[in-house]
């Protein structure tokens, strides 16, 4: 099995077992750590194993941050073909990584004190909206029986687009 498929399987398994909580919370633990260290300084490529090493984490949880930094990164990570050997880049946007933590709930990690130094308050507040309002369902008027079909026909809505089939 590749590391990915393996990282899915023990992921999938944490999430319905007893220990699971305890897991969870100690990837947090480490995944904080993981994200200080890379927005202090921003490491480009190197092999999985030696990012594991560098980290100081087990290749599966190596597995899972590269899960979770790919949406963020200039060049994404083939996950699929990942071995302990193969090449992954760190490189990420900035913004893109702000707005995906948003995005993931995670407030440990969108309010690490690191992101002093790389995006100005005033410009993560509006990334921090955008984000929010980018998931927004904004519901649309409702067309009335009697309303014209908004396909332009000029008919009215319930003998057009409305009527029932």
């Amino acid at each position: 099995m590749l590391l990915f498929d393996d990282w899915q399987a023990l992921a999938e398994e944490k999430q319905k077992s007893p220990d699971g909580q305890k897991y969870w919370e100690n990837y947090f633990r480490q995944e904080t750590t993981f994200y200080e260290k890379i927005l202090e300084n921003k490491p480009e490529k190197n092999t999985v194993k030696a990012f594991s090493q560098q980290f100081g984490v087990d290749l599966m949880t190596m597995t899972g941050f590269l899960d979770g930094i790919n949406d963020s990164l200039k060049e994404k990570n083939s996950l699929e073909t990942l071995e302990e050997d193969t090449e992954v880049s760190l490189d990420y946007e900035e913004e893109l990584l702000y707005k995906n933590m948003v995005e993931a709930k995670a407030p440990w990690l969108y309010n690490l004190s690191q992101w002093d130094a790389l995006i100005p308050e005033e410009r993560r507040k509006e990334l921090y909206k955008e984000q929010k309002r980018s998931k927004t369902v904004v519901k649309g008027e409702k067309i009335g029986r009697n309303d014209p079909c908004p396909c332009g026909s000029g008919k009215k809505y319930k003998k057009c687009c409305g009527r029932d089939l």
